[in-house]
């Protein structure tokens, strides 16, 4: 066992996933303590021009026809037999559908042990989780052999694991049966919104704490004297009062505008992941233990029932 860490890359339709860019940053910050260096894994076919973005000191590149489109199974073969060869201290996953889809395979079939949801990396490489959604972070240390490690975001900035520079490339062989269980066939793009939430600037976003459908006016409101657009977290969506092009989360849309305001929202891993790219985060939210403001720049835990049309109003006194 060699004491580098391995980042398993996730990439979708030509782009390298922002998660894997936090991943990156965490890797580096776990190879301080390791005394090992950090190498980027990944796996596609005609994918190689992504090494260019990545802050690595390697990467291994696999190739194969089976790798075009994610795919669980053909993941877990080839990363197994990467595992087995190279035997890393460490393989980092986004704790995201996709890499929750080859990490539970793959601890399984090698007997490795997870640790899961993993937002920061501290010093002697203790590993520092969230769980119950947020509210609790617990520490443990590196495990051995070789640890599985999901990252959930939040704790670093994708952009400082971006690299203008292009890394040193290591082409790999992958070996992989000549069918799978599992086959992919058709990618269904999503339809297109009324608005596309991750080119705004402003976004007043919307979660379980708005309560009722009739509430989401106070939202609005605001966001027409402020000039922003409504967005919301899973619960709203799937009440069917907003619809999914307003979605922000794992299986909605990433975005990176210069506000976000959420209000009643708790802060889930899997919405976090989609707004960590936010100038600044703003959040509105009774429970002071809410996961929302480890990563809001201001907080308040106001009755957003009492605050935001006080806070409509003395912005339309302002404008005018």
């Amino acid at each position: 066992m060699n004491q580098d860490i391995f980042v398993t890359i996730e990439h979708l339709r030509g782009n390298v996933a922002e998660i894997s860019y936090i991943m990156l940053v965490a890797a580096h910050e776990l190879a301080h303590g390791t005394g090992g260096k950090v190498i980027a894994v990944l796996l596609g076919q005609n994918a190689q021009g992504m090494a260019n973005t990545l802050n690595a000191d390697q990467l291994l590149y696999g190739e194969h026809a089976l790798l075009a489109d994610f795919n669980p199974e053909a993941y877990q073969k080839a990363l197994a037999g990467i595992i087995n060869e190279y035997k890393p201290r460490a393989v980092l996953f986004g704790h995201t559908s996709i890499g929750m889809d080859i990490v539970g395979g793959l601890s399984a079939q090698l007997s490795l042990p997870i640790v899961s949801s993993v937002r920061t990396i501290e010093a002697n490489s203790k590993l520092i989780s969230q769980i119950c959604g947020g509210k609790i972070m617990a520490e443990c240390d590196l495990p051995e052999p070789t640890a599985l490690i999901t990252v959930v975001p939040g704790g670093y900035k994708a952009e400082e694991g971006q690299s203008k520079q292009a890394t040193a490339v290591t082409t790999i062989a992958v070996e992989l049966p000549e069918s799978l269980h599992i086959n992919l066939t058709q990618y269904i793009e999503p339809e297109a919104g009324d608005v596309d939430i991750s080119k705004e600037p402003l976004l007043i976003a919307v979660g379980r704490g708005i309560q009722t459908e009739d509430n989401i006016s106070l939202a609005d409101e605001l966001a027409e004297a402020i000039g922003g657009v409504v967005c919301a977290s899973r619960p709203v969506v799937d009440q069917g009062w907003l619809p999914t092009s307003r979605l922000v989360g794992k299986s909605g849309s990433t975005v990176k505008p210069k506000v976000y305001l959420a209000m009643g929202i708790s802060g889930a891993p899997e919405h976090v992941e989609a707004i960590t790219g936010s100038d600044t985060i703003i959040a509105i939210n009774t429970d002071p233990a809410a996961p929302i403001f480890n990563i809001a720049k201001y907080g308040t835990t106001a009755d957003l029932f009492d605050l935001v049309p006080v806070l409509t109003d003395q912005i339309r006194s302002i404008k005018g």
